[in-house]
């Protein structure tokens, strides 16, 4: 056994080391769900596969960690499997999006239902259960170390789990709002890095032992600081003006030959854009634009403004209209007024669309509902009681136009789901599929009567590619049968639906590489390309 470090004789280093300890569990899972949401989302699902997958690795390492200090009470085997942690999670800026990726790709050819969860489950293995699992060893090994008799272990073991609750409330909130918004997920995971590795360091410092195993940590720690000092998810993008992080989302600015495009993820599309010829969008703002057509739309509010595509289409065909957007990330706020020219006279309020509702008490011609975030729509602005309160911001006449993000085939559907809730509350209510991409436009009014003006607006008007877009809403909306497949507050399980939807489209755009690959291999799927 090696001597022992005078360190340990008044337990205060043992209390700090169960302090950061604790810090850094909370700080990696917190990293962890940053690092997982540009490629799988911020669901439930995912949070509940992070948390689950940790709980199950620290314990494991309790039980692991308690078995080994009774066969061996040498604290230096505890503070060198610290310094391994530390450095594996110094080492997941700079591997983990590879993996991620290699993990998601792999999967996509290999599984046809629940790509989110098995993507999102295996990289939580492959990269967190390691450094959590030696995390986990850390009180059973402390408690062992820190009671000399049974007189005091009580008051021991109380001190020791107080410390680690303190360093796991620090490192809570350190993460979400200091370091993640200031420096960036991978920045963050380098600093609960150091400070592992600083106490493993300073243990064998003070035993004088271990001098080339720490060197080696040190070493690959600023290899890793230095090739994994970098917020980059979408690494393979040459044409980024933007990339970075808020307290609520991952944020990517794209230059493209004809748009600017705003995403919050890197695997599932666009939140907004910016035509820079000034022309329609191609996508399912234009078909919004059918309710302020049909409004007269003098007072639009937006839920979910983003960068204000929605809003500067209005500007253009309905200058006259009063436009109030809410966006809950003030960051995304400030992206389109530098990138997207996002005009001071359109009023943005940073809240939650919901909240916003039930403070607000303004009417409005035209409603858009745009919430979704990543793959699924929050919950509590999908609801009955959500959208009663749509309804009773809405002037007489007035319309509400829902984006539904992943239009699916089949019975059970979120989209389904949607329409069901709406159609409880509004009697009229119109859907319409955008062509060459997944989204479905719903409108909901008081009356039926309101939808029936819209091709004779559309002949009237002077702008003749709205015209003709317009015309093909009007001729191809449909009336949606309805059901009984009502969300509400008590329960809304969007993101179990959504994750349906996905892997719907996923398996539909695949089907054809998938039937390559099974003929000719992966040489064949590159040909294809």
């Amino acid at each position: 056994m090696e001597r022992t470090s005078p360190l340990l004789y008044n337990k205060n280093f043992l209390y700090a080391t169960e302090f950061f300890s604790g810090m850094s569990i909370m700080a990696v899972e917190l990293g962890a769900a940053r690092l997982l949401a540009p490629y799988f989302s911020s669901s439930q699902i995912v949070w509940t596969i992070i948390i689950g997958t940790i709980m199950i690795a620290l314990a494991l390492g309790n039980v692991w960690g308690g078995r080994r200090a009774d066969l061996d009470a040498d604290p230096a085997k505890l503070y060198r499997r610290l310094i391994i942690a530390a450095v594996w999670i110094g080492a997941i800026p700079v591997i983990g999006k590879y993996l991620i990726l290699a993990l998601a790709g792999v999967l996509i050819v290999a599984i046809d239902t629940n790509l989110l969860i098995w993507a999102s489950f295996l990289s939580c293995m492959a990269i967190f259960v390691a450094p959590l699992f030696i995390l986990g060893t850390v009180t059973p090994s402390l408690v062992k170390y820190a009671t000399d008799n049974l007189q005091n272990n009580g008051r021991i073991v109380g001190n020791l789990n107080a410390f680690n609750t303190i360093g796991s409330i620090i490192g809570t909130f350190l993460p979400t709002f200091v370091t993640i918004p200031a420096v960036g997920t991978a920045i963050t995971f380098l600093i609960f890095s150091g400070i592992l590795l600083s106490i493993g360091i300073i243990y064998f410092v003070s035993i004088g032992a271990k001098k080339i195993f720490c060197a080696g940590a040190v070493i690959i720690f600023f290899t890793c600081a230095i090739l994994g000092n970098s917020n980059s998810f979408a690494f393979w993008e040459k044409n980024l003006l933007y990339e970075g992080e808020s307290i609520y989302n991952y944020l990517q600015v794209r230059d493209t030959p004809d748009k600017i495009i705003f995403s919050t993820n890197v695997l599932f599309g666009v939140q907004s854009l910016k035509v820079k010829n000034g022309e329609l969008t191609g996508m399912y703002y234009d078909y919004a634009l059918a309710a302020p057509l049909l409004t007269d739309g003098k007072k639009i509010l937006i839920l979910g403004m983003g960068t204000g595509t929605f809003a500067e289409q209005c500007r253009k065909y309905f200058p006259s209209a009063q436009i109030v957007g809410v966006e809950i990330d003030e960051k995304i706020t400030a992206l389109a007024k530098k990138y997207f020219d996002l005009p001071a006279e359109v009023e943005v309020v940073t809240y939650d669309g919901r909240a916003f509702l039930q403070a607000d008490k303004n009417f409005y011609n035209v409603i858009f509902v745009d919430a979704y975030q990543d793959i699924t729509i929050p919950f509590q602005m999908s609801s009955t009681e959500f959208f009663s309160l749509v309804s009773n911001h809405l002037t007489a006449g007035g319309v509400m136009v829902v984006n539904m993000n992943m239009r699916a085939n089949g019975s059970g559907n979120i989209n389904e789901y949607l329409t069901d809730t709406i159609g409880k509350i509004f009697p009229a209510v119109k859907i319409v599929d955008v062509e060459r991409v997944t989204n479905r436009i719903l409108f909901a009014a008081d009356d039926e009567k309101i939808f029936d003006d819209l091709h004779a607006c559309a002949e009237a008007l002077d702008d003749e590619n709205l015209s003709r877009l317009m015309i093909h809403v009007a001729e191809n909306w449909t009336t949606p049968a309805l059901g009984e497949n009502i969300l509400t507050d008590d329960r809304a399980p969007v993101e179990m639906l959504s994750m349906r939807a996905l892997d719907n489209i996923i398996q539909q755009h695949l089907q054809t590489y998938k039937e390559i690959y099974r003929r000719e291999g992966l040489d064949g799927v590159l040909n294809s390309f």
